[in-house]
């Protein structure tokens, strides 16, 4: 269990950006034998073939051929991005006459006052010139080198008493003095190994510099950034690679970007990108796609909020779901979270075969949740879909809490999912 925390928050220090986190599967998707392919050419798919595709760089499907005729699929879905500051590229400021500050806009709903006082760096991508053509390189600045600094208590006395921040005052990150003026795409360049004219245009977000870390009495606790999600893609992955092959279903994993801004993107899950590669599995395959859909699942994972200690009273009277208490299935009647009677019953049942415990979370009825990916991608991609996710405090700070058991369980859980022989029938659903 320690060993796949740790694997965890080395995962997501390596993972500061979207483009990261998919470089990074990626990389570790090649080093398990999958080959990568490319929307605009054409696929060559095999039986027992493992394949991946990327769309935007910050969203990624992977899947598996099966041994024989294609028959359906087993999925999950998750999300790559987190809320963060997306900086505007050129948004340098001097104020005071001496402060040189970067501007920035909100990405995503996020936890305002965690981001003060502790350091910061940026990472994304850049587009460059290179002679004639024009090429895209990740950007990690890997150093402390921005704040966002406060207002001492003395000059604002109201301070504790709630606070309204103004992203464009408050929340503008202080990069140096006056002779900072520039320095940005100098660090950028530097960073890439490039001259500052070569770099035309670039997608860049802040990120927190504190490493995550297992804590607590009986280190019973795991805290990092960005948890919400990487935490789910993480545990969906491995349980993805470590899954026996499939006689008929394609085992598929959707780690798709801008989850939190609403997923309308051509990367999201609001997009063609699930229902165009299926469609191409079938193609390639000789099976037909609408049969292949009525034959398939989808688990959809992003974490679930734990009854907080010291307010308790904002959890269900009854959905509290607690860190370490296994797999949370999300419900909720308007069906921000898709789960309904029949894909709650299927992926309880591979829980207790597996020994895996499961929870139950529904937001209090006056306290309404954000949406995630299942209902959006399945307006797309019709299939029984259950949302799961992992108990964790501080949903959408910029440090985060859950427990330090709950990864392990879920890897258990999605490895059980991928090796199940679900099928369909007049008498029901066979696992």
């Amino acid at each position: 269990m320690m060993d796949q925390n740790r694997a965890l928050l080395q995962f997501i220090d390596r993972s500061p950006s979207p483009w990261h986190v998919c470089e990074n599967l990626a990389q570790r998707l090649s080093a398990a034998g999958y080959t990568e392919l490319y929307e605009p050419q054409a696929w060559d798919l095999r039986p027992v073939g493992r394949y991946f595709v990327r769309r935007g760089g910050s969203s990624l499907l992977a899947f598996r051929m099966p041994e024989g005729a294609l028959t359906g699929f087993l999925m999950t879905a998750a999300h790559s991005d987190s809320p963060s500051f997306q900086l505007k590229w050129e948004g340098e400021s001097l104020s005071a006459g001496i402060y040189t500050r970067l501007g920035v806009e909100k990405y995503g709903g996020m936890l305002c006052a965690p981001w003060l006082d502790r350091p910061l760096s940026v990472a994304g991508r850049a587009v460059l010139r290179d002679g004639d053509k024009l090429r895209t390189q990740l950007v990690n600045i890997d150093r402390d080198l921005l704040l966002i600094p406060s207002v001492a208590i003395h000059m604002d006395r109201s301070a504790n008493d709630g606070k309204k921040y103004d992203v464009n005052v408050d929340m503008l990150p202080l990069l140096g003095d006056e002779h900072a003026q520039g320095e940005l795409r100098r660090l950028v360049a530097e960073s890439l190994d490039a001259e500052p004219e070569e770099i035309l245009s670039a997608d860049l977000r802040l990120y927190p510099r504190t490493p995550g870390t297992i804590w607590g009495a009986r280190k019973e606790y795991i805290a990092a950034p960005r948890l919400d999600d990487l935490q789910c893609v993480f545990a969906c992955m491995e349980g993805f690679l470590a899954a026996r092959e499939q006689e008929a279903l394609a085992p598929v994993i959707c780690v798709f970007d801008n989850e939190e801004i609403g997923s309308g993107t051509k990367q999201g899950a609001d997009s063609g990108f699930l229902e165009d590669s299926l469609a191409r599995i079938c193609r390639s395959a000789g099976a037909e796609f609408t049969r292949c859909l009525a034959e398939s699942f989808m688990v959809s994972a992003d974490n679930a909020h734990a009854v907080h200690p010291n307010h308790p009273e904002y959890a269900d009277r009854t959905d509290r779901p607690r860190m370490n208490g296994g797999v949370v299935i999300k419900f909720n009647a308007a069906q921000k979270y898709s789960t309904d009677a029949v894909s709650a019953a299927v992926f309880e049942e591979i829980c207790r075969r597996a020994g895996v415990p499961v929870q139950h979370y529904a937001n209090r009825p006056d306290l309404p949740g954000g949406s995630t990916l299942g209902h959006i991608s399945t307006a797309h991609v019709s299939v029984d879909t259950v949302d799961i996710g992992l108990a964790q405090l501080a949903m959408h700070s910029c440090y985060e809490t859950a427990g330090a058991e709950d990864t392990a369980w879920l890897i258990r859980a999605i490895r059980a999912y991928y090796e199940c022989a679900l099928s369909r029938g007049p008498d029901g659903i066979t696992l």
